[in-house]
């Protein structure tokens, strides 16, 4: 990685953010609010979905939640898990892009979702499929998606042969995106200052 070449630096979320601008889920005021990492009020769904997450992985608040879609989700979980919460990036072109994935093991890392209503391959389109390349050099050969609706689980797995073109596309137009705008961001990491 050549960080003097570096002009952006963008989170698979905030990437997920535009796709769902893209789409006519999110206007430009909120995605530029997700820009500029304006404080906004965590959901009860998103609240629900980070409990279950250390319950998951950590044991925390269990009791919390359906025990057997809590050992489902755990049968899921590579074994032994080497790290959780495990930091990693991926440089393209002059984009740096960076995140944590929930859980990694030998070769194999997880992230956990959680959802209202599940659709089969819905994680196809996700920027956190950008966890596999920049997971390569620890070994990671494949990205599994564990879901969940808290009544059933599912899952969704990629591996190395995973076709990019989408997101490469919304990668392109989101920094024609964040250009076009640039007087109206003020977190300037996005333009590859600190993370």
């Amino acid at each position: 990685m050549n960080a003097n070449s570096i002009k952006y630096k963008f989170y698979p979320t905030l990437l997920n953010t535009y796709d769902s601008f893209e789409k006519g889920y999110v206007t430009e005021t909120e995605l530029i609010d997700r820009i500029n990492r304006l404080p906004s009020v965590q959901t009860e769904a998103q609240a629900k979905g980070t409990s279950f997450e250390d319950a998951a992985i950590k044991g925390i608040n269990e009791e919390l939640f359906d025990a057997g879609i809590l050992a489902r989700v755990r049968a899921l979980l590579p074994r032994p898990m080497v790290k959780t919460q495990a930091y990693c990036e991926y440089q393209i072109n002059d984009v740096l892009l960076y995140g944590y994935v929930d859980v990694i093991g030998k070769i194999m890392a997880v992230d956990i979702k959680t959802t209202g209503k599940y659709e089969a391959g819905t994680y196809a389109g996700s920027h956190q499929n950008f966890y596999l390349p920049a997971l390569r050099s620890k070994g990671i050969r494949k990205l599994r998606y564990v879901i969940t609706d808290f009544n059933d689980v599912y899952s969704e797995e990629y591996d190395q042969t995973f076709d990019f073109s989408h997101q490469l596309s919304q990668i392109n137009a989101f920094c024609q995106f964040v250009e076009d705008n640039r007087g109206r961001i003020t977190d300037c990491k996005i333009f590859g200052g600190e993370k």
